[in-house]
């Protein structure tokens, strides 16, 4: 049986979907099952927080999907601890790109801490490194709702983003079979695109107009970003990892999703079809 952890974010929604249709069993711990409505798996209440109340949801099983967002190790460390004493055998943990470096970018930091505590732990793990993700370009939503530009923050500078679909297939590969433990893998797309370009691959999928718009500075992106705030040391790591971006002209890409998977990542316009109905009526 497999554990879910994020199951309700991008990432691990997407997982869920593909395990249903494997008819792999798995459980997600999530703070609300009435609210999960996850296909196939059975939601159990649980919470991070909460490392007394794990102990049910780890019972009987032998592998885990870890996903942790935000800066903090609490989280991670509290299911780390129930996967030992639950004899679990393997761990896949999503990380990121920003995770390795000379020096590692604030954005990678908590990343790299939370791999290493996978690593130390003495449960077999698969460490998954994905880029920029595709599923990033909803946080557009509201501007192209509210007809107004969408504000480009990085200018120049291109990344190849991934499909959270192509990462759960690389997940549900490395949680279901043998072969990848010890492993840590890179996840990019295909195509190095600007943040312009992929407005304009957006554009043509919804047949509509979209303007776009470069920030003035890179705190006007942040506060685009979270409009409510964002703790301050997120927002200067989003800070620096938007200027690293802006100064990468050529973008990382990998093969490891076509090597892992026998077949092409999902391009850009594939995602921005499978998902236009989210971002409004076409014209």
């Amino acid at each position: 049986m497999i554990l879910l952890t994020g199951a309700t974010g991008n990432i691990g929604r997407e997982l869920t979907r593909q395990l249903a249709t494997a008819a792999t069993p798995y459980r997600a711990l999530v703070r609300d099952p009435a609210r999960a409505e996850l296909p196939g798996g059975a939601a159990c209440r649980g919470d991070l927080d909460d490392p007394d109340a794990l102990t049910p949801a780890f019972d009987g099983i032998s592998a885990l999907f870890l996903l942790v967002p935000g800066t903090g190790m609490e989280h991670a460390r509290n299911a780390v601890a129930a996967a030992h004493s639950a004899g679990v055998e393997r761990i896949v943990v999503i990380s990121s790109f920003w995770a390795v470096g000379d020096p590692i970018p604030a954005m990678g930091r908590w990343h790299h801490e939370r791999e290493r505590l996978v690593r130390e732990s003495g449960i077999a793990s698969t460490i998954l490194r994905p880029g920029g993700l595709m599923s990033n370009a909803l946080e557009w939503v509201p501007a192209i709702r509210a007809g107004a530009p969408i504000l480009d923050p990085t200018g120049p500078g291109r990344f190849a983003p991934i499909d959270p679909a192509d990462i759960a297939a690389v997940a549900a590969l490395a949680l279901t079979k043998d072969g990848h433990g010890g492993a840590a893998y890179d996840l990019t797309g295909d195509e190095s695109l600007t943040c312009a370009e992929q407005v304009g691959i957006l554009a043509r999928v919804l047949d509509r107009r979209l303007a776009v718009r470069a920030t003035n500075t890179v705190e006007e992106a942040v506060r685009a970003r979270f409009p409510r705030g964002a703790p301050p040391a997120l927002a200067a790591a989003i800070a620096e990892s938007f200027e690293q971006m802006r100064s990468d002209t050529v973008g990382l890409r990998t093969g490891t999703v076509k090597e892992l998977l026998g077949r092409a990542p999902h391009t850009f316009e594939d995602w921005c079809r499978a998902h236009r109905l989210a971002f409004g009526p076409t014209e």
